[in-house]
């Protein structure tokens, strides 16, 4: 039987493709409405905060929060990072593992750096720190962290430094990095815990699937 031939744009990925893109153009005409109900706010925030003088209502943690975070973006620059990153390396995944497993794994990731980054968007709350989160790089580095995973010797050239490096150099480098930055307050303004969170959440689903967890699948699903 022949092995069906790899596509440039599989169904998973032409889908959040196709998605992201259309939020961020109703973004455009409802910015304010779409961040209020449907970006990622921490849980624990008060009803009302005094700003400028005036009582301004807080927007409150919703369960479905923790999805529709992933497909609204700050600005047409975060958008095509994210989407970039997202066809160049879950093309190659989704081919190799096929859409439904690749859309659970991509799921998965961005409802895992949700929850990381709502633990620490709550924490902020006790400091006065109310903010809230948006963007797919939660799914996106989950996404890396498979790739350098599955391909870990093919090579990538990061856009602000291009010198090809090999998958698995890149993303230890870049979880390390992340890292850093989240625990020193580097870069502010990049949820470098939801980063991590969709990492980790990718590499525990990977070993679960590959039979390495003390919970165990009915069967192992990679073999590699």
């Amino acid at each position: 039987m022949q092995e069906p031939r790899p596509r440039l744009f599989p169904p998973v990925i032409s889908f959040l493709l196709i998605a992201n893109a259309l939020m961020f153009v109703l973004q455009l005409f409802a910015f304010e409405p779409l961040l209020l109900h449907f970006a990622l706010w921490p849980a624990g925030t008060p009803d009302v905060i005094e700003q400028d003088g005036q009582l301004v209502r807080v927007p409150s943690f919703e369960v479905w929060q923790l999805l529709t975070y992933g497909f609204l973006h700050g600005g047409l620059l975060h958008l095509f990072l994210n989407l970039f990153a997202m066809w160049m390396l879950g093309v190659q995944l989704e081919n190799a593992w096929g859409s439904r497993l690749f859309a659970v794994y991509y799921l998965v990731c961005v409802v895992g750096a949700g929850l990381i980054q709502l633990a620490v968007a709550s924490y902020g709350v006790m400091n006065d720190e109310i903010y809230p989160t948006i963007g797919a790089s939660g799914g996106v580095f989950g996404i890396l962290l498979a790739f350098g995973m599955m391909f870990p010797n093919q090579r990538l050239i990061f856009l602000l430094f291009p010198v090809p490096i090999r998958a698995k150099y890149f993303v230890i480098g870049y979880g390390a990095f992340e890292l850093f930055a989240g625990i020193t307050g580097t870069m502010a303004g990049i949820a470098h815990f939801a980063h991590l969170g969709g990492m980790l959440f990718g590499f525990l689903l990977i070993q679960y699937w590959r039979g390495k967890l003390p919970l165990r699948p009915r069967r192992r699903v990679f073999w590699w």
